[in-house]
């Protein structure tokens, strides 16, 4: 690792933490303290408190902000089995799971939906087989769009023009009569005329918000969006991701101080504000408002009519269908789940309450451990401030886990891995089982009986022994088998 690698780890290991959020605060508190000592001790005034407060308050706080900090943990742990069960140690816990359905649905279009159709009057046998994987894999692009427009949708994200999406749904349907508008007669005009019908919910949703945060596309290495399919769109395509611009305001934290200024002369000057105007007074950044999308529930109301179609052509048993299904009603559950998440915060009247009551707490505290303390006071104090604040910015951190911060969820990687799994599914054939386990290289029977699968065949056509012989073999093989497992297996040693 060089020393720039290394130092960049490092900056993105203390951008992960809460000091770049505390310091003002750890400033104001320790002044606070500082001024406490310089009046008691270069003056006659006795500016102090009686400790008893401190227990009293101190016990109270602790468990309130224990209490606030193990509700959003709970929150942030709810999302887990939401998500993927398998996503590293951060596995997404709750009434469904994207990842898992994902699979399911994959493996039940690609394997269970048959090849095998009809052949209409006038067409090639091998053109309808065709035309049934074309329209697999297109319902397979579906499946994987699903978790990428719920990523897009949790980062407060709206529309379908995104590098990552647009080339997986821009072949559906644009208005309620099935048909397609020309994109660029569709990205000029404003109005809609009585001759054009309506368009799809997915369509309305206004591209300009994602067209404005188009940037010119730079090579990287890392670049998982050019084995998509490549599709022109009018409008232009946001990057698939659009974190936050980083600014000298977070490289460099205590220069929030000139954010006023910074607004004032750009505002002088008729300036465009940038990043500065995402901040709060206080030059924290605003957490972004929860949009209304409807791009996941269309795109399993399009895998829910492919079912209905695959039903009524017959090309579906009623078992598999019902598997289908569940796999749709576990995502939108998933969905569910993530949208309450993602839009019930915490009441802003108990955190507000909650911050004073700790502000308070720590405006009090040098007053009541100065006697004790003297100048140590201020080190303590910005301690507690260190501490109490600290968990309150924790929780108020992982509260929403959908954005770009260090310690936010890695929304993209999960739904990379489900592009790898489903692309994984798609790269098998689904071949007859004889075809491979009749071979040379299957030993079905080892440990007790190391022959091949076609030995086994060879040696019954050869042999004298008829056929129940040979099953009262099989099952003494197989109890043979359980005794010799469960002697290597089992370490004496441990136990």
């Amino acid at each position: 690792m060089t020393i720039v690698s290394r130092a960049k780890y490092y900056y993105k290991k203390f951008n992960s933490t809460i000091i770049n959020d505390l310091w003002p605060e750890l400033w104001f508190f320790s002044s606070v303290a500082a001024g406490v000592c310089c009046i008691n001790k270069y003056t006659k005034v006795n500016f102090t408190l009686s400790t008893t407060l401190l227990t009293v308050l101190g016990t109270v706080l602790g468990l309130v902000i224990s209490f606030r900090t193990t509700s959003a943990y709970d929150r942030y742990w709810e999302l887990f089995p939401c998500a993927n069960k398998r996503l590293h140690a951060l596995q997404w816990a709750s009434g469904g799971n994207i990842a898992l359905a994902s699979r399911n649905l994959g493996m039940v279009i690609w394997i269970h939906v048959p090849i095998k159709r009809k052949v209409k009057e006038g067409e090639i046998a091998d053109d309808a087989q065709l035309r049934a994987i074309i329209e697999r894999k297109s319902m397979m692009n579906l499946v994987q769009a699903f978790s990428v427009s719920v990523k897009h949708y949790l980062r407060s994200e709206p529309g379908i023009y995104y590098e990552d999406l647009y080339p997986l749904l821009s072949f559906l349907p644009h208005h309620v009569d099935g048909s397609h508008k020309d994109p660029e007669t569709e990205a000029s005009s404003s109005k809609v005329s009585n001759n054009v019908p309506a368009s799809l919910p997915m369509w309305q949703e206004s591209p300009r918000s994602t067209a404005r945060a188009a940037k010119p596309r730079k090579s990287r290495v890392f670049d998982p969006e050019k084995v998509l399919p490549n599709v022109k769109s009018a409008v232009p395509l946001a990057p698939a991701r659009n974190p936050p611009k980083e600014t000298i305001y977070d490289v460099f934290p205590p220069a929030i101080v000139f954010l006023p200024f910074h607004i004032m002369i750009k505002k002088f000057l008729g300036a465009r504000r940038g990043d500065e105007a995402s901040r709060n007074i206080f030059g924290k950044k605003k957490e972004p408002e929860p949009i209304e999308s409807n791009i996941p529930l269309e795109i399993s109301l399009f895998l829910s009519s492919y079912m209905a179609v695959l039903m009524r052509d017959g090309l579906l048993t009623p078992a598999i269908a019902t598997g289908y299904n569940n796999a749709l009603v576990s995502m939108q559950d998933a969905v569910t789940n993530l949208q309450r998440i993602r839009t019930t915060p915490i009441p802003f009247a108990y955190q507000f309450h909650l911050r004073v009551s700790v502000w308070l707490y720590l405006l009090f505290l040098p007053l009541m451990i100065y006697p004790s303390f003297k100048w140590v006071t201020i080190p303590l104090t910005t301690f507690a401030c260190f501490l109490y604040l600290g968990f309150l910015e924790i929780g108020k951190e992982i509260e929403n886990p959908f954005q770009y911060d260090e310690n936010d969820l890695d929304l993209d990687h999960f739904c990379l891995q489900i592009q790898r799994e489903l692309a994984e599914i798609t790269a098998h054939p689904a071949p007859d089982p004889a075809s491979f386990i009749f071979s040379h290289t299957n030993q079905p029977f080892a440990p007790s009986d190391r022959r091949s699968a076609i030995e086994i065949l060879t040696d019954k056509k050869n042999g004298d022994d008829d056929d129940r012989q040979t099953l009262h073999h099989v099952r003494q093989t197989l109890v043979k088998n359980y005794q010799e497992i469960s002697q290597a297996t089992f370490n004496h040693k441990r136990y």
